[in-house]
């Protein structure tokens, strides 16, 4: 239900802050005085398009925001799947700038237009004597006889089990095409795979290549080098070895006159060793160090074969050509062995759709049996406001070959008259606005006995009644609003009267600037309203008793 509604700087309105209560809320004022504007408002949060030359101060952004109770209303699902916080008390807010620019809010979220208007779908009805595209929509029927057929906890479960249905039948239809691909490119990657598993590709491999290419083409500067540092350390005239060998024999004849010197003795030592191992590693690596044209080619070989292999598939290391072999081998195993996959999956569907032919069977026979009970109940309640020609008749039948929809294999059609001895047709087609404004009403009625509706507000519904057909369409919102809110824009006093809430939306002049205001009526308030309703601005103590009597006061 919407608890709260705020506007700011929207037409004729500067500001106004209404709370609505539950049950049935009643909207007066005289015409022009701005009831369509807030419906207008309203409307902004429920995704309908703006424009800011509405603005009542176009210097400053227009800010729309509702605040609803949804706990009711099984629209978790929804919030997960648009990725948005679910609370029961949720916010929409929207706003728009001076210049055009819109942003729209959940729970502080922001969302585009569209969420925000399938959203506000599920929270708020609005419903005029023009508002026909609801009652004729199929979907909207087959809600209608779900509810009466009071079997929700089956419905969500077929759902449920469709949707994991309808996901498997993708999946299958993404195996096929995959695999007659596959098979279409068998040859193709059995000889892309086969040429990167002839080649043994190893990992690092190229890196090391292109080391030991380097140290080959280098081989003559490389030994040239090392030879000359060997002949500097132990083999020439005045080698470094030679030389700390005797300043180590020096220190060794000084260190019975100094401890420290016993120590840089030992220090030396050590180096003289460490030098010798160096030397003997630089022979090693000198001796080791030969030119081989030889194995430079065949490294160069081996390396052209990487480099080409790796520009023929667009990466730059072994390891990318590796994941590409995986890849290739796993493709050329969906083709050889992708059909198994393929027969399992198949055969699974058709237990998920034998499973569900069941459970569809089962919804279609509840809408069957509650078919006489929703025309018996409307037609009841259309007699009591006045329209006892009135015929419904709901027409079932079953999806071509009985196909699966979300909602099972059942068509519903309403199909209606307004007077005694017309052909039966489709409801748009042979009533008033006034008609289906009470054939809604009727609908909602019952409907709402059965399960949550959304807050749904008639905007003056009651033209083209009077009298006693008018206190019979009061009453009936009265008996609907026992199950969920509702709100309606009146001009009548018999409907005004059965209000749980009055609210009065006038003009104020007080200021420079005309605006709309709302105030919610006190009980001496609403007498006096009505009474007004009744005989116009001034009235009389007959008036003002009729009023009571209306009020029950």
């Amino acid at each position: 239900m919407l608890q709260q509604l705020t506007i700011n700087n929207y037409a004729l309105i500067n500001n106004l802050d209404i709370n609505f209560d539950a049950g049935l809320n009643i909207i007066t004022g005289e015409t022009g005085a701005g009831k369509s504007i807030i419906l207008g408002a309203l409307s902004l949060i429920l995704g309908q398009r703006a424009e800011s030359k509405y603005f009542f101060n176009q210097q400053k952004k227009c800010v729309i925001e509702g605040t609803f109770k949804i706990g009711s209303f099984h629209l978790k699902a929804f919030f997960e799947d648009n990725d948005l916080d679910y609370e029961t008390d949720t916010v929409l807010r929207r706003e728009i700038s001076a210049d055009g620019k819109s942003r729209a809010f959940v729970n502080d979220t922001p969302v585009n237009l569209a969420t925000l208007k399938l959203l506000g779908e599920q929270l708020i009805d609005i419903h005029s004597q023009q508002a026909t595209r609801e009652i004729n929509d199929p979907a909207f029927q087959l809600l209608v006889v779900d509810g009466v057929a009071k079997h929700q906890p089956l419905l969500t479960q077929y759902q449920s089990d469709f949707r994991a249905y309808k996901k498997a039948t993708n999946k299958l239809q993404q195996l096929i095409a995959d695999s007659d691909k596959a098979k279409a490119d068998l040859d193709y990657f059995q000889f892309q795979f086969e040429e990167l598993e002839k080649v043994n590709l190893v990992e690092n491999e190229q890196e090391e290549l292109e080391q030991e290419l380097y140290t080959l083409n280098n081989a003559e500067e490389i030994k040239r080098n090392l030879t000359a540092a060997l002949y500097l350390i132990q083999d020439g005239e005045s080698a470094a070895a030679l030389q700390i060998k005797e300043a180590n024999q020096q220190l060794a004849s000084l260190e019975k006159f100094n401890p420290s010197i016993a120590e840089l003795h030992e220090r030396l030592s050590s180096s003289l060793i460490e030098l010798k191992d160096i030397a003997a590693e630089i022979e090693q690596l000198e001796d080791a160090t030969q030119t081989n044209e030889a194995r430079a080619n065949d490294v160069n070989t081996r390396l052209s074969l990487i480099y080409n292999l790796q520009k023929k598939h667009r990466v730059n290391t072994n390891a990318e050509l590796l994941a590409i072999q995986e890849e290739l081998s796993l493709k050329i195993q969906q083709a050889m062995f992708g059909d198994e996959e393929i027969a399992s999956l198949q055969e699974q569907i058709e237990l998920q759709k034998a499973d569900l032919e069941k459970l569809a069977a089962q919804l279609s026979a509840n809408r069957v049996n509650a078919l006489p009970d929703i025309e018996q109940q409307v037609m009841d309640t259309l007699a009591e406001m006045g329209m006892g020609n009135a015929q419904l008749k709901i027409e079932h039948t079953h999806t071509t070959n009985n196909e699966l929809t979300k909602n099972g294999t059942d068509q519903i059609k309403f199909m209606f008259t307004a007077n005694k001895g017309h052909n039966l047709a489709e409801m748009s087609k042979v009533a008033s606005g006034g008609e289906l404004s009470r054939l809604m009403l009727s609908i909602k009625s019952i409907i709402a006995h059965y399960t949550a509706l959304p807050t749904i507000i008639f905007d003056e519904i009651d033209t083209g009644v009077s009298g006693e057909v008018a206190n019979k369409v009061g009453i009936i919102m009265e008996r609907l609003a026992k199950n969920l809110q509702v709100m309606t824009i009146t001009h009548l006093p018999q409907i005004a009267s059965k209000g749980k809430s009055h609210y009065f939306v006038y003009k104020d002049n007080t200021s420079d600037v005309t605006q709309t205001q709302i105030k919610q009526l006190t009980n001496d308030e609403r007498v006096v309203e009505i009474a007004k309703m009744l005989s116009g601005d001034k009235p009389g103590e007959s008036a003002l008793q009729n009023a009571k009597d209306l009020l029950e006061i």
